[in-house]
């Protein structure tokens, strides 16, 4: 009887290759995660409950979840558009196009948020100041500004663009747009004409070939792209404080765990990171449900 040829492995057996990669995730995520959730546990339940309800609180978590999924549909439609410019046409400038998606991702969210400023500020920016002139204001009215009764025209919290959950949801935009560009274009590059050029031999409108054809096989990297988008806005820091200037009413929520440490209050901060660690759970949950379900259905 021939003896079974086994399969040369590069790298090392189930057991080893799995401690490994249990050691590394239980020092670089799972350790930092669980001494989240062991300083919040300082705070009795009523306390973590007043920490986390406060007006300010609740008002920067409004403000960063809606900002963040505005960001995210608005990046779903133009990743859509420019992964499928860059896949589909050829044209003087394509590489060079292509190269500055990435850009977002190698900037410090420093130098984003001053080049931001630069363009919308209403006092310096090159678009801002302009649009501060003709009396343009946000439409947009913040939790707390409902709260309040401050309706989101005529009033100085509204004021041009920089300084207002626009130019938040713009700084969004600019930082979350490659996630969702480089999630969808490798499988537009797989998919290759042929299945829009045989949908079209059948007589199937544009429409009908991007509805039945084309949307369908996109579906998982869409969803994937607009995940990732939005919780890389939940979790932006730098460029958005630049946008706010920490204005009253224009606080996020990383923003508001930061004051907490800045007093020493660390139960307290630990308590706010630990909603936004499980809203961004529950984001990645819904994620690999929705993943599997296209799977389910020979989508995936």
């Amino acid at each position: 009887m021939a003896e079974k040829r086994r399969n040369p492995r590069v790298i090392p057996g189930f057991g080893l290759s799995l401690g490994y990669s249990m050691l590394y995730l239980s020092l670089i995520v799972l350790i930092p995660l669980a001494a989240v959730l062991v300083k919040s546990s300082e705070f009795t339940w009523q306390a973590f409950i007043d920490a986390t309800t406060r007006p300010a609180v609740v008002s920067s978590y409004v403000l960063s979840f809606s900002t963040s999924v505005v960001a995210a549909i608005v990046n779903l439609f133009i990743g859509l558009i420019v992964a499928w410019v860059l896949t589909r046409y050829r044209f003087v400038g394509r590489r060079f196009l292509d190269a500055i998606i990435d850009l977002p991702f190698a900037l410090p969210t420093a130098v984003a948020g001053i080049a931001l400023v630069t363009v919308y500020d209403k006092d310096i920016g090159w678009v801002g100041k302009p649009l501060a002139k003709l009396g343009f204001t946000s439409p947009w009215i913040t939790w707390r500004g409902f709260a309040e009764h401050r309706w989101p025209f005529g009033t100085e919290w509204h004021e041009g663009i920089a300084r207002t959950p626009l130019g938040i949801t713009l700084a969004l935009i600019f930082i979350g747009l490659p996630f969702v560009v480089r999630t969808i274009q490798p499988v537009l590059q797989d998919m290759g004409k042929e299945l829009e050029e045989a949908a079209e031999s059948l007589g199937a409108s544009r429409w009908q070939t991007f509805r039945h054809v084309i949307l369908p096989e996109l579906a998982p990297a869409l969803i994937t792209g607009f995940a990732l988008a939005l919780a890389r806005g939940l979790g932006e820091y730098g460029s958005v404080v630049f946008m706010s200037n920490n204005k009253v009413g224009m606080e996020i929520v990383p923003l508001q765990i930061f004051y907490q440490l800045e007093n020493n209050k660390y139960a307290e901060a630990a308590s706010i990171a630990l909603v936004m660690l499980i809203a961004s759970f529950v984001v990645l949950l819904g994620l690999n449900l929705v993943q599997r379900w296209f799977a389910r259905k020979g989508m995936a």
